[in-house]
């Protein structure tokens, strides 16, 4: 089948009704028990999570039957549903909560995340935005936009070239293994400011729309990169893991930096992983 752009307003639609329905009353709202630990107290799962996946698998089960759907909380049961990823006709890789931890913090700060592919190829993406209640999408070969909930359009584009020196970069340095995460920190000096939102949606949002120059990530789960990647690409970016091959959605290692052009993407590769050579004094 070929996507159309109603096919991403429908997408869009699914998301915007389960945000409303399952995660926006639970904002702010959470009991201690609602809020529990997964691999580690930075990595949590809320009641809000698991009710609007449940919300957003159903609907999208129910307007595309042959489709697989692989949902972040499904997959931590069960770790074989990845596999539709890479084979199925048709898959929806899903995030139901981007920024958990932001959510159960009380920072409105979070997203809602799909992409489709067909065989392995990312075709389709949306990310909303429960707090301002507008969605991101991306249409392989036809660009990405913004739309509000009155339908108003943005066309989306990644901010032009600059220096390393002036580039504005989201870096997330967290799951780096040493010593490479020691060597990404002490490069940071070499861009004009990074920063880390703990939320891949704004993330890529925000690069797509030209308000930042760089995005740089280690960990792959595909729900937090198919989307935006797609967005991203579809925005005028260029990106590539860390040597340079191009993403996948069944990738889960390799790194990936994503910038305004493949100059801009050698330019920021070398400059933060290059180990800095020790300076020497003539005596």
């Amino acid at each position: 089948m070929l996507f159309t752009i109603d096919d991403a307003l429908r997408l869009g639609e699914i998301l915007s009704r389960a945000a409303q329905a399952e995660i926006m009353p639970r904002f702010g709202a959470l009991a201690a028990g609602q809020v529990r630990e997964k691999s580690s107290r930075f990595d949590v799962v809320t009641d809000a999570d698991e009710a609007a996946e449940r919300a957003i698998s159903a609907a999208l089960e129910a307007a595309y039957p042959r489709a697989a759907v692989v949902g972040e909380e499904a997959t931590a049961e069960d770790e074989s549903l990845l596999d539709a990823i890479g084979t199925a006709d048709l898959a929806f890789i899903l995030d139901p909560l981007d920024g958990t931890k932001n959510f159960a913090s009380r920072l409105p700060l979070f997203g809602v995340m799909a992409a489709a592919t067909m065989r392995g190829e990312v075709v389709l993406a949306a990310i909303h935005d429960p707090v301002c209640r507008d969605t991101a999408f991306a249409l392989r070969g036809e660009g990405a936009w913004l739309q509000g909930e009155d339908g108003t359009r943005v066309d989306l584009r990644v901010a032009g070239a600059v220096p390393v020196n002036e580039m504005d970069a989201i870096v997330a340095t967290n799951f780096l293994p040493e010593p490479r995460r020691t060597i990404v920190n002490g490069n940071l000096s070499r861009l004009a400011m990074s920063s880390w939102l703990r939320c891949a949606a704004h993330e890529y949002r925000m690069a797509a729309a030209g308000h930042c120059h760089l995005l740089f990530y280690n960990k792959l789960m595909p729900w937090d990169h198919a989307a935006g990647w797609l967005l991203h690409r579809e925005a005028g970016g260029h990106s590539a893991h860390f040597d340079g091959t191009p993403y996948h959605p069944t990738h889960r290692t390799g790194g990936l930096i994503c910038a305004p052009d493949e100059a801009s993407w050698r330019l920021a590769r070398n400059a933060l992983l290059e180990q800095a050579q020790p300076s020497t004094v003539d005596g």
